[in-house]
């Protein structure tokens, strides 16, 4: 009887211990599906992700800051972090949504009811709605320029022809 015992005990270990390493292999796309968020929250390129499943905290990494179009053009820094919930991301940074020509910090993004198509971005003083569809998959997205690559860009292209005394672009 205690032998039945110890085998029973031994493969409940066993089948947690599988369990646990088939949950480190999910992709951060994968969570947001089983939370009830679509996969296209994050962009294309997420290079590695830390997720606690007990608090929900979790922190996105890419190789570099860049932006994604969708209805909006939405910002990603290197290091995104949050807390995911059932249809929810909260504590959220790392993202900015752009309005006109400013950038605004996204707080927080929810999904109140799935059939209704829509998805909320939280941006401090009001809450943007989107098409959920537009968020179904991961995007494409493009480096952003930093202020001094862009001035540098511009400084090669003015140069001094030192023949002619003259400015040459």
């Amino acid at each position: 009887m205690i032998r039945i015992l110890q085998i029973s005990l031994l493969c409940f270990f066993l089948a947690a211990g599988i369990s646990i390493s088939i949950s480190e292999n999910e992709s951060i796309y994968e969570i947001l599906l089983e939370n009830k968020l679509p996969s296209g929250i994050f962009p294309k390129g997420v290079t590695e992700f830390n997720f606690d499943g007990e608090t929900g905290k979790f922190s996105v990494y890419l190789n570099q800051s860049c932006d994604a179009k969708y209805e909006t053009e939405l910002r990603y820094d290197t290091n995104i972090t949050g807390k995911i919930s059932s249809a929810q991301i909260s504590d959220l940074s790392g993202i900015s949504a752009q309005e006109l020509f400013l950038w605004f910090p996204v707080k927080g993004i929810r999904v109140d009811v799935p059939s209704s198509g829509l998805i909320y971005f939280d941006v401090g003083v009001v809450q943007k709605q989107y098409s959920l569809s537009v968020f179904e998959t991961p995007r494409d997205c493009v480096a952003v320029r930093g202020e001094n690559e862009v001035e540098s860009s511009v400084l090669s292209l003015h140069q001094v022809d030192q023949t002619h005394g003259r400015n040459v672009i």
